[in-house]
């Protein structure tokens, strides 16, 4: 007996251009039997999707839980948000240092309590890419990747010398390092040669380890930033895209890419990109070190805002919201496959912490970052389908790439051995974005009032309903995602 039928799925797998209509078997939180037909009497349980297409879970590899809220209440609200948007896998980068903990010192003591935290939170499953913030912590990438199963870690490149929102006189203070450390390109260069190492040592699973950068040079951003408030003829969204120029990206990713080169870090990930000059650097250091794995990542909402957006303030993210050109460009990338997968950047920041009460409309006053996990999906099936971008497509970005890159290897499709993950969608079903809908603790979004066609109606994690027609459904049942898994069609 199977434990579950999903009957009348259309389904949408990577790879596989055309949508067929079949059941789905489910057995042990995998999926085990995929036919047009598997009676209802050979399962315990029947689920009638009616004709809705059904994507694979999402995999959100980029997302913020506990940056700007109690981890413990962050991991809750924010992976409902997720489930609502038919994310089934939460990758979370996390730090030490101001925000996050709000801890430094080693991962053998941090990790850990990140994890008793995490534990029994989320309602969707969950993992954690990691940033060597110390020098010391990079002598403990090998203890996370054999212990705990983190096989991805970051750079924050601006962080040498900027802060979350602005200049800061205060790194030390911020990173909460000691005084004798240096957070700078030698400091990068030194993560670059430890993820080389891991990868050396750890052959048979190098192809899942990563590093992971946000590409901004600080010494740009802090002298423009200086000019546009100097200026004054700017506001809003328009500054803070001037402020943070998109040659700040375009640097900061060839520097990224020589000291890959120089180090023989071989798999690397191009965080948000923004705007057509971080695109072009990306996609010219491909042909300039052909050897690299570069990967290329954009967000929903650098897709769907432009610096126009009324939502203003609310919308403020590094890097920037840019011009509509920018964001075609971007579009563009994608439907050329030239963007390797899309996620939210999910940061919930609530309204209180967002904008400043004595200074609403002050871009400067206003903190960094946003949710959109609930949005993922729809809003790029909505805008990708008006853009001719086939379903196909779209289950190799939100779904597969970023779920192979990642070390997901039982996640991203739905074939025999995978993950139940499954998430049913109503494509023809348009609806206004409103944030008194969302799961989030937000409270706001930057989409409020956008339109989108495309509707998560269902969302299954490992075969088990938790979001169904508006509502969250059972208690937090996420696991931790120790990386890489098995791929089921090696076993």
């Amino acid at each position: 007996m199977l434990d579950k039928i999903i009957k009348n799925v259309r389904v949408v797998r990577p790879h596989k251009p055309a949508v067929d209509l079949l059941d789905l078997g489910i057995q042990d939180g995998k999926f085990a039997r995929i036919a047009p037909e598997i009676p209802a009497e050979e399962a315990q349980e029947v689920f009638d999707a009616k004709n809705l297409l059904g994507f694979p879970g999402l995999t959100d590899a980029h997302m913020h839980v506990g940056i700007y809220a109690p981890l413990a209440q962050d991991a809750v609200s924010e992976s409902r948000a997720a489930a609502m948007g038919g994310v089934t896998s939460a990758l979370t980068y996390f730090r030490t240092g101001q925000y996050y903990l709000n801890k430094g010192g080693a991962y053998r003591d941090f990790f850990p309590e990140v994890l008793a935290i995490s534990d029994g939170k989320y309602h969707v499953d969950y993992g954690y890419h990691l940033a060597p913030i110390s020098s010391s912590h990079i002598d403990e990438m090998d203890m996370l990747l054999s212990e705990y199963g983190v096989s991805s870690f970051k750079i924050f490149m601006f962080y040498g010398g900027y802060g979350l929102h602005g200049k800061s006189n205060e790194q030390h203070k911020f990173l909460m390092i000691g005084e004798e450390e240096k957070y700078d390109l030698a400091h990068f260069e030194f993560i670059m040669r430890g993820v080389t190492r891991l990868m050396q040592k750890y052959p048979q699973v190098a192809e899942s380890i990563s590093l992971s950068l946000h590409c901004e040079v600080a010494d740009i951003l802090n002298a423009y930033t200086k000019m546009v408030e100097r200026d004054g003829s700017l506001s809003g969204l328009r500054a803070y895209s001037a402020a943070r120029p998109p040659h700040s990206e375009g640097l900061a990713i060839w520097i990224a890419a020589y000291l890959a080169y120089e180090t023989d870090c071989l798999n690397i990930n191009l965080l948000h990109l923004s705007s057509r000059k971080a695109i072009d650097a990306a996609l010219m250091i491909q042909t300039i070190f052909p050897h690299i794995n570069f990967r290329r990542e954009v967000t929903v909402g650098h897709l769907l805002l432009d610096v126009d957006s009324t939502a203003a303030a609310l919308a403020k993210v590094n890097p920037p919201i840019r011009p509509r050109a920018d964001v075609e460009y971007l579009w563009q990338a994608v439907l050329d496959r030239k963007v390797d997968w899309i996620v939210s950047d999910h940061a919930c920041c609530a309204h209180e912490l967002k904008v400043n009460p004595q200074s609403p409309d002050n871009i400067w006053l206003a903190k960094s970052g946003f949710g959109g996990t609930e949005y993922l999906l729809s809003g790029v099936l909505s805008e990708g389908s008006k853009r001719g971008m086939s379903y196909h497509h779209m289950a190799e970005l939100l779904c597969w790439n970023p779920a192979q890159r990642y070390g997901l290897h039982h996640k991203g499709d739905i074939a025999p051995g995978y993950d139940a993950d499954l998430v049913l969608l109503d494509p023809g079903e348009t609806f206004i974005v409103r944030a008194t809908e969302s799961e989030s603790q937000q409270g706001y979004t930057p989409f409020e009032g956008q339109e989108l066609t495309g509707r998560v109606k269902s969302t299954f994690l490992r075969g088990k309903l938790i979001y169904h027609n508006g509502s969250v459904v059972g208690q937090p049942a996420g696991q931790y995602l120790r990386r890489p898994q098995t791929n089921p069609q090696k076993l």
